[in-house]
């Protein structure tokens, strides 16, 4: 086997499971789930049918994804936070035909004990605080919180508050990479060749 999984979690049958991945104590795979390399996936979660996680995503304990999430590689999910895949749940109306797509992108955070309402997609390197509770797309690597969540600042992708000047650029303290604010978007700097010719 070239995953790891704890022999009280349940694994159902049509799943695609990395290489070095990790399954902890009583976390429930359901069926035709995939999942990427080096994943870890702490206790006590629930990851829906259809599910699709990339390369190295962290989900702590107590975690729910439901149908219709994917995450892209290097998300980190804290503990107990939530999606959801229906906009207007109701017990009596089956509403398994009409689940709302849900997208992390690559490298996004989201805290312990946050909501990430269906339909909503996370940038890039963004970064949901804990309880945060998401109701409207949130950009590449902004930093949100509260309920309902709002941005409040900007992220680096290691993690770090960016402080922009008055030029529109920011350095990450522990990467040194440089960022750039530009008509209401952050991103990576990179020197043009014109840039380098001066």
């Amino acid at each position: 086997m070239k995953y790891f999984a704890h022999e009280t979690a349940v694994i159902d049958d049509g799943c695609q499971i990395g290489e070095g991945t990790k399954i902890w104590h009583f976390s429930h795979i359901m069926p035709n789930c995939q999942i990427g390399d080096r994943c870890n996936i702490g206790q006590n979660v629930v990851i829906s049918p259809d599910v699709i996680l990339g390369k190295n995503v962290k989900i702590q304990n107590n975690v729910s994804i439901y149908t219709g999430v994917v995450c892209e590689d290097d998300v980190f999910l804290g503990p107990s936070m939530v999606f959801t895949n229906v906009m207007n749940p109701r017990s009596a109306v089956n509403r398994r035909d009409s689940y709302t797509k849900t997208t992390v992108k690559k490298g996004a955070s989201i805290g312990a004990n946050a909501t990430i309402v269906c339909g909503h997609d996370i940038g890039r390197y963004a970064f949901i605080g804990a309880g945060a509770v998401v109701t409207k797309p949130v950009p590449d690597f902004a930093l949100v919180v509260g309920n309902p969540a709002r941005q409040i600042g900007w992220m680096s992708e290691f993690g770090h508050r960016l402080n922009f000047d008055e030029e529109g650029f920011a350095h990450c303290p522990e990467s040194g990479q440089t960022y750039q604010l530009k008509e209401g978007k952050c991103d990576v700097y990179i020197v043009s060749s014109e840039e380098t010719k001066e």
